[in-house]
């Protein structure tokens, strides 16, 4: 597994509030008509996963925990990791049923 890219300190800081910062305007957003909520929760949560080892165990957890909703998450932000293990899955599957059409 490839290392997190350093990034420098004060760069981090301010990415992971800004993270926050769309994660509470979302909540605020949430209850009136219209996706914005959405785009705002998946911008926040891309800014704070990749900024924060904390954020990444807890997600982990969370996906091991209900693995539905963490696919559906991980797809929607397209995370490499969701790539990677969506194309691993649909490699091995083809690989067991060869008559099986790749969509």
């Amino acid at each position: 597994m490839p290392a997190m890219p350093q990034r420098h300190p004060v760069s981090r800081i301010i990415q992971l509030t800004l993270g926050g910062l769309l994660l509470i305007g979302a909540a605020v957003l949430g209850p009136l008509p219209g996706p914005g909520g959405v785009f705002l929760f998946a911008g926040g949560m891309i800014l704070i996963l990749r900024n924060s080892r904390w954020a990444q165990v807890r997600w982990a957890r969370l996906k091991r925990r209900w693995p539905r909703t963490g696919h559906l998450v991980d797809r929607a932000m397209r995370r490499p990791s969701a790539l990677r293990r969506h194309a691993r899955n649909r490699a091995a599957q083809q690989a067991r049923d060869p008559q099986t059409r790749s969509r």
